[in-house]
């Protein structure tokens, strides 16, 4: 089944709306899990109506390696962002995890992207939910050895 994590910390509620929003689209037919750096926002997504949840470093680091798409704010590619719970390990491991990362551009770590227009919240959750829906036809399911690769090409690795 195509995996979607959704990584948040704090108390949970990017995540939250945003696992909303992805099972109101997809329903059961994704699994969506819900990674928190802190039990509250674990919490949180699973009330959501994430499939599963897991709170901390390791369940980060390691779910990262297992999943198709990635989603959550640009603070899971920045090291102590989230106030320090986000941690170099949590980062490192988002980043060099071969699922597609769609992540909302939140200006709260001193990171900003040019070129992004800054709209609310509810606005840019929904352009994250079409990105994992495109993302959804290019990421090939493990079938005998594949992984998720770049856009055309549905090469194994």
């Amino acid at each position: 089944m195509f995996s979607i994590a959704v990584i948040d910390g704090q108390g949970g509620g990017i995540g939250s709306l945003i696992v909303k929003r992805l099972r109101e689209e997809f329903g059961d037919t994704v699994e969506i899990i819900a990674l928190g750096t802190n039990s509250a926002a674990t919490a949180a997504m699973m009330k959501a109506r994430a499939d599963r949840g897991a709170t901390g470093e390791n369940a980060i680091a390691v779910t990262a390696r297992r999943v198709d798409v990635i989603a959550g704010t640009l603070s899971v590619i920045v090291a102590d962002s989230m106030m320090g719970e986000f941690t170099h390990r949590m980062a490192a491991a988002v980043a060099a995890s071969d699922a597609w990362k769609v992540l909302i551009p939140l200006h709260k770590e001193k990171v900003e992207v040019v070129g992004v227009l800054k709209e609310p919240l509810p606005h840019m959750v929904d352009k994250l939910v079409e990105a994992v829906k495109s993302a959804r036809g290019r990421v090939p399911i493990d079938a005998g050895g594949c992984t998720p690769v770049d856009a055309g090409s549905r090469t194994p690795n």
